[in-house]
């Protein structure tokens, strides 16, 4: 994340959102990433109808999480 130079508090977020995401699905291992869309959907789901999370907040766990999904190349 450095290496696109976001800002300490994008960064900070995002790690938030990953750990958050991790959880949800009881990941152990980058292996347990196949399938990552439907995943991501799902988390974002939830987040929308059990957290109740604005739309904007869905936007930064959307893109926090597929950060993660690409291996943050």
């Amino acid at each position: 994340m450095r290496r696109k130079h976001y800002s300490i508090h994008t960064e900070r977020a995002y790690c938030d959102w990953i750990k958050r995401f991790v959880r949800f699905h009881g990941m152990k291992s980058r292996d347990d990433l196949q399938g990552g869309e439907p995943r991501i959907e799902q988390f974002l789901t939830h987040l929308a109808v059990v957290g109740n999370v604005s739309p904007s907040t869905q936007n930064q766990a959307m893109d926090a999480t597929r950060l993660y999904g690409s291996g943050f190349r």
